[in-house]
């Protein structure tokens, strides 16, 4: 099935959907992270985006995602003049992730406060993006969804908990993924709702002693 999007593109900003449009939806993901815009960041570019990214205006997208700009945002075509305006400390690097890594990849490292963190993703064509890694563990988040995402010891009962939690805070579940890499060690969850969770919600889910981190990602639509 091809939808509409697939044909004519999303609403956006720049000359390329893969290249501008997605690339500035994982930096609206990666800034979630750190709970706002970072004051540090290393971005790191794979294959085609380090290829073509400049001329494609990649750099700009995600500077601006990670600054709080959506894809139709007038200000991408300045986010690098207003990130020096910011005072804002990002550097570009280009580097290899392997043969596996999708062509149009960016490795995000960033710093906000004593909050750092790191996310690796790729944008898929027609504003469509997947983060593949947070800190090191392995996801798959699209971001059209507002999302929960978390690990935790291998515990007895910790959905039941978790999913207490978001009812108490009447969010209604809408698909929930569950992975271990064994029984009794870290279990990852990744968690989509129908409502956008707040930051109390995700501070309860933080506060259970076996959740060892929670994060969440605001929907972002393409």
């Amino acid at each position: 099935m091809v939808s509409l999007l697939d044909i004519i593109g999303p609403v956006m900003v720049g000359p390329s959907s893969s290249h501008t449009a997605g690339a500035c939806r994982l930096g609206l993901l990666a800034r979630c992270l750190v709970g706002g815009t970072p004051e540090r960041a290393l971005i790191e570019l794979h294959g085609s985006f380090a290829r073509t990214g400049e001329g494609h205006g990649t750099d700009k997208a995600i500077v601006g995602g990670l600054m709080g700009f959506r894809p139709d945002d007038e200000r991408l075509r300045t986010a690098l003049e207003i990130m020096d305006r910011e005072g804002l400390d990002y550097r570009f690097e280009k580097t290899t992730l392997g043969d596996d890594a999708h062509p149009n990849t960016v490795r995000i490292t960033l710093e906000r406060g004593d909050r750092k963190s790191q996310m690796l993703g790729a944008s898929l064509g027609a504003g469509r993006v997947l983060v593949t890694e947070i800190d090191g563990y392995p996801v798959e988040v699209p971001g059209n969804s507002d999302t929960i995402v978390l690990v935790a010891e291998d515990v007895k009962g910790s959905i039941a908990r978790i999913a207490g939690l978001l009812a108490d805070a009447q969010l209604n579940i809408a698909t929930l993924k569950l992975t271990r890499k064994e029984r009794g060690g870290d279990a990852f969850m990744v968690i989509e709702v129908d409502e956008r969770p707040n930051e109390e919600v995700r501070d309860a889910i933080r506060a259970l002693g076996w959740v060892k981190w929670a994060f969440r990602l605001d929907k972002v639509s393409a």
